[in-house]
């Protein structure tokens, strides 16, 4: 099945091939009009080509097919025939077979109306054919290039602060026409672009209700998408997938291969924005930051959030180009949850106890340990070391432990102290004591330290050097590194 969100390959004017100075093609027959478009090239010498056709080819013939004495009655058919299977034009090659192209059947391709060029001697029927691949393949690159620009402007409006009319707004320039946005209820909610008249209006609210759902109906009982065509301009409505029943209506003056890529897109976007704005989930977030905001505490909001325990996902693309808003949400989306913040390097995920963290292709993450909320700020200690430590091993997932630890046999207060005390001549430098942390985490390792750190592993030698004489202690001995690692596990 075909890619949605990829367009169609385009068909190549046939005046695009005519100007083709290599080929020297001459149209001798048959109406000049600039819509008429080859969507392949095909070679045949039977004399009904009919069967073998789909539609939209340039047949190209040298007439072996042709028998002696033909008259105006066999080219009359031949023709006819290639019309009726749809056939964009004939190119009919002068040599080895004829001198000139004969003229009834110039005559039967202008009374059928069938472009019909003339192909020289010089030119092979392999070069016409290479010539309408060519002229296909820039096509569709300049589509697929208008295309990635129209999503990315797209996605760029719906970060705005007015989302829904700047998504409109480049959606009817994009597609040279008007983009309504219809509510559950049938009303315009918003509108952008050239106004159609009163005509073009009605008709597309009419369009609407065709795919907006119902509930006394099955969800899949109308279809998602309906066209149409009204004064010369071609009426499109799809049926947002948040189940709210909002309907994006499109009308165009004309029907490119990428339009319907565009359009689904625009219909993406305005789906998540609509289903948040309305959907008791994003009443419940919205509620939930507005009582942090005024003072409330993590564990009163966190039941409106949706769930007790929550674990934090740090994630990192694998690649050296910082994440941006687009790959942080689709980072979410994968993981089940729209709790996002891009912070540097790192995407930090909030998701509720209970769903499975599994790989995500071209991310490194690092998972906590199931926490309440008023442990939220220590599972995001967790999964930040989590990460660390996954990408220095080249883990794709690593999940910090949740089993009893030996530091839960000490009275937190007892352990605090000892801690600082331990760590007090290193405490100024946060540089030291993070190498100090990677490095024991990694069991000493100074290449992977240095990976996970993204500095030098000379670096890495100097400061843990500089550790070993502030501390006044043998890190080589495990006793020492295990008190240390007691020590930096309560920092």
């Amino acid at each position: 099945m075909p890619d949605p969100a990829v367009p169609p390959t385009p068909p190549v004017p046939l005046d695009a091939l005519l100007a083709r100075a290599d080929l020297g093609l001459r149209r001798i027959a048959g109406p000049a009009d600039p819509a008429v478009v080859v969507h392949w090239a095909h070679t045949s010498e039977m004399a009904d080509p009919y069967p073998y056709l789909l539609g939209g080819e340039l047949l190209l013939s040298a007439g072996v097919h042709v028998p002696d004495g033909a008259g105006a009655g066999y080219f009359d058919a031949y023709v006819s025939r290639i019309v009726a299977a749809g056939g964009a034009a004939l190119g009919f090659g002068v040599a080895p077979v004829h001198d000139t192209v004969p003229g009834a059947l110039v005559e039967a391709c202008e009374m059928h109306g069938l472009p019909l060029l003339e192909v020289p001697p010089r030119t092979t029927f392999s070069a016409v054919a290479r010539a309408v691949w060519q002229l296909m393949a820039q096509a569709r690159t300049a589509e697929l290039r208008r295309v990635t620009e129209a999503q990315q402007s797209l996605a760029t409006a719906a970060a705005r602060p007015d989302p829904v009319p700047s998504v409109l707004q480049q959606l009817a320039r994009r597609l040279g026409g008007r983009a309504v946005l219809y509510g559950p209820e049938g009303t315009r909610i918003a509108a952008a672009g050239t106004d159609p008249g009163e005509e073009t209006r009605t008709a597309l609210a009419k369009l609407a209700e065709v795919v907006r759902p119902s509930g006394q109906e099955p969800s899949d009982a109308r279809p998602s998408s309906a066209s149409d065509t009204v004064a010369g301009l071609r009426l499109v409505a799809h049926a947002l997938g948040n189940g709210e029943g909002f309907v994006l209506g499109t009308a165009a003056p004309q029907r490119d291969a990428g339009d319907h890529t565009i359009a689904s897109v625009a219909a993406v976007l305005l789906s998540l924005l609509t289903g948040e704005r309305h959907s008791g989930s994003g009443a419940g977030r919205s509620s939930a930051l507005v009582r942090l905001l005024l003072g409330a505490a993590p564990a009163e909001v966190a039941p409106l959030l949706g769930g007790d325990r929550w674990r934090v996902v740090h994630g990192r693309p694998d690649g050296r180009a910082a994440p941006d808003p687009v790959a942080a949400s689709a980072l979410g989306a994968a993981l089940g949850s729209s709790l996002v913040d891009v912070s540097g390097e790192v995407v930090r995920v909030l998701m509720p106890d209970g769903r499975t963290v599994e790989r995500v292709p071209g991310w490194t993450l690092g998972v906590s340990a199931a926490a309440a909320p008023r442990d939220w700020p220590a599972a995001d200690t967790q999964a930040a070391r989590a990460l660390a430590r996954a990408r220095a091993t080249r883990t794709p997932v690593l999940r910090h432990g949740d089993r009893p630890a030996l530091a839960d046999l000490v009275p937190p207060h007892d352990a605090d102290a000892h801690a600082r005390a331990l760590l007090a001549p290193i405490e100024r430098s946060p540089a030291l004591v993070d190498t100090l942390r990677t490095w024991l985490s990694l069991h000493g390792s100074w290449d992977r330290t240095a990976v996970a750190l993204d500095v030098h592993r000379n670096t890495v030698r100097q400061r843990i050097a500089r550790c070993a004489s502030l501390l006044d202690a043998d890190l080589d001995d495990p006793d020492v590194r295990m008190e240390l690692w007691f020590a930096l596990r309560r920092t």
